[in-house]
């Protein structure tokens, strides 16, 4: 562990983000080199790492690099414009916040930084169950196109309770994450000594801890412990009748399981492979947006999550039938770096990007962009 005073993270101290923009940040991933000199090694190897080996986390990136789009000419550009719909709001553009728990490894203020910078700028925020800061007090500080993304937790009443609570600090949806029933762990943070240390979970302190479910001998601690009480397909029904809250499910990849979480009441879909930390033979989400895309039809709300780093990589996911993205590490990198400024200045240089993109594609807007990569 560093014992530099200028890095933060774990077991190295928080010290306040720096006040200004620092320089030497042309574009939106240059968030990521500067918090590597920022961040604590066993916290940005934590940050930076997928599980196992990183194969799905490489994937992610690699579907981006290899993906191409033909470019339209001589295209009218009067009323061009970014907006998005998602779900019931109409945003300025398709760039939200991912939920990204245990900001306060990065910033001591953690994700009130982050709703602050949402607000700013116009970005969609999803909370995480396991934020540093109350869902409540983050909710005060983002604006009104928030989310609370729910794991649900092992008694049925706590996940309740956690609804209600969202629903009265004013969230206007349920993000419920389905592809991590388990943790597989980071090789990358295991070996930089990573621990856990500091990554409190606000929402989760007035509830007893959950006992472990008893294991009777020889019996398997994954199949007998935590996938004993993992969510099953019932669950979205279960939540739909105790909820007015929109429900998406996150963490979908498979076209059969888009079908099936839509007929069991889904109110749309987030395709990711969990910035590849859960099964790390699975795919890409860029490479499996189309057909889950297909699967659902045009009218059901689809967003992507998983290695978008530059406007390029938004336009590219709108491309393959995306109607936004939703953004973690560079969040967590921008957050690190220069705490509320540095996130919505991240936000702003991707949206910029992607109206470069735009311009040089062709596409006025986001629905241009879909066509053109129909035909693609």
């Amino acid at each position: 562990m560093s014992s530099d005073p200028t890095r933060i993270g774990a077991g190295a101290g928080l010290a306040a983000a720096r006040p200004v923009l620092p320089p030497g940040v042309f574009c939106a991933q240059d968030y990521e080199r500067l918090a590597e000199e920022r961040l604590s090694p066993a916290v940005f190897a934590h940050t930076a790492g997928g599980s196992g080996g990183e194969a799905a986390l490489a994937r992610n990136r690699s579907a981006f690099e290899a993906a191409v789009t033909t470019p339209r000419m001589l295209v009218d550009f009067d009323g061009a414009n970014t907006r998005a719909r998602v779900g019931a709001f109409d945003l300025s553009h398709p760039i939200l916040l991912a939920p990204l728990a245990h900001q306060g490894l990065y910033h001591p203020r953690g994700e009130l930084e982050t709703a602050q910078a949402a607000a700013v700028v116009g970005a969609g925020l999803v909370c995480s169950t396991l934020s540093s800061n109350s869902l409540e007090d983050i909710a005060e500080a983002a604006g009104p196109a928030r989310w609370f993304q729910l794991y649900l937790q092992p008694d049925w009443a706590v996940s309740l309770d956690l609804v209600r609570r969202a629903e009265a600090a004013g969230y206007q949806g349920l993000v419920l994450t389905v592809d991590a029933p388990v943790q597989t762990p980071s090789l990358r943070a295991l070996r930089a000594g990573f621990t856990g240390e500091g990554g409190i979970a606000a929402n989760l302190t007035a509830y007893p801890a959950p006992a472990p479910p008893p294991l009777a001998s020889g019996e398997s601690r994954v199949f007998g412990g935590p996938m004993r009480q993992a969510p099953r397909l019932s669950d979205i029904g279960r939540l739909k009748a105790e909820t007015r809250l929109p429900l998406w499910i996150k963490g979908v990849l498979h076209p059969e399981d888009a079908r099936q979480f839509m007929a069991a009441g889904a109110d749309g879909l987030i395709v990711s492979n969990h910035g590849g930390r859960a099964f790390d033979s699975a795919p890409a989400a860029l490479s499996a947006l189309p057909a889950v895309r297909e699967a659902v039809g045009d009218t059901v709300p689809v967003l992507m999550d998983g290695g978008v780093r530059s406007g390029r990589d938004v336009f590219t996911a709108i491309a393959h039938g995306a109607d936004a993205v939703l953004v973690g590490r560079l969040q967590a990198y921008a957050l690190a770096v220069a705490g509320a400024l540095g996130v919505a200045h991240m936000i702003r240089l991707l949206r910029e990007e992607l109206e470069l993109n735009m311009a040089l594609a062709g596409c006025p807007d986001l629905a241009a962009i879909r066509r053109l990569g129909a035909a693609t």
